[in-house]
């Protein structure tokens, strides 16, 4: 199957990203390309530096931006490395880097990837197939504690304690190999009035699974700093978030790196020296307009931030 992903807040992205035809710019979540052709396609002597860890990824964003190709440096990685990766090309800053941090298209529709409950598949949910870690292995080897966790903490779902012990009973009997199998061991989990209530009773449980697959929290906690400390000045930051855990990690680092003081509120000056890294473009997320959400329904809980470095004294 062709990999196909609609780009979703695309014109309020690249209008949030200023891109200037001179500029290097960093696309941290490439996907299918449909950001980063929009970018490569205002630069001159600029560079576009697009990463992605999925292989079929970076395998169709370059058909995409073969037009631009002299333009764009294509870089298979988890885009936590990009301070690395900037060191390595010989850059020491960029002036926009970009993070839209859905699921794509592509990998939900395809079933051997095992990121849907719409299919039965194997228990995958790997963004990087490199990694050995798979949903497969959470499942069945994490202890009951943790999985009960992770359903609460990264997928806030209210059964997580009844989906956690039904699968650690049905482990015991066998293996958990499919995601047709997790789907019924969530679903007797469920109380059958709340089954239907918030869309299907798999949503949650499997939202948290590949983000604990994936470490994504983790790694866009780990990184937000260090992507602000890239930023050349005036350069800008645009992240699309789609669930509020997401969220709640870029608003609480743009408000970090705004107003980094730790003074106690009653002292009349700042005596702890901490320096303003910049300011947040967007006080409230900006939203998909309605026309962009009925054409795209998964746009409907994509929400996007904007950071912008401080111009030089």
């Amino acid at each position: 199957m062709e990999f196909a992903h609609t780009s979703v807040l695309l014109n309020e992205t690249i209008e949030g990203l200023s891109v200037r035809p001179d500029g290097i710019y960093a696309d941290g979540t490439l996907g299918g390309g449909g950001h980063a052709s929009r970018i490569a396609g205002q630069l001159t002597s600029g560079r576009l530096i697009g990463i992605d860890q999925d292989d079929e990824a970076i395998a169709a964003a370059k058909r995409r931006l073969a037009p631009a190709a002299d333009k764009v440096i294509f870089v298979r990685d988890n885009y936590c490395n990009l301070p690395a990766i900037l060191n390595e090309l010989g850059y020491t800053g960029v002036d926009g880097i970009l993070l839209d941090l859905g699921v794509s298209s592509w990998q939900l529709d395809s079933a051997e990837r095992g990121f849907s409950y719409r299919y039965d598949a194997p228990l995958d949910m790997r963004m990087d197939r490199r990694q050995a870690l798979t949903a497969r292995t959470i499942v069945n080897e994490y202890d009951e504690m943790e999985i009960y966790r992770i359903l609460r903490d990264y997928g806030e779902e209210k059964f997580a304690k009844n989906i956690a012990k039904r699968i650690a009973a049905e482990r015991r009997r066998k293996p958990i190999e499919t995601t047709g199998e997790l789907n019924e061991i969530i679903r007797s989990a469920i109380p059958a009035k709340m089954r239907e209530m918030g869309g299907h009773p798999s949503k949650r449980t499997f939202q948290a699974l590949r983000i604990a697959c994936n470490r994504e929290l983790e790694v866009l906690e780990s990184s937000l700093d260090a992507f602000i400390g890239l930023l050349n000045p005036g350069g800008r930051l645009c992240v699309i978030t789609f669930h509020s855990l997401e969220d709640r990690i870029v608003k609480n680092a743009f408000r970090r790196n705004e107003n980094p003081c730790i003074c106690p509120p009653e002292f009349p000056v700042c005596v702890c020296g901490k320096k303003s890294s910049g300011r947040a473009v967007t006080r409230k997320p900006v939203l998909p307009a309605k026309e962009e959400m009925e054409q795209n329904p998964r746009a409907k809980s994509a929400k996007l931030r904007i950071f912008e470095k401080a111009p030089s004294e």
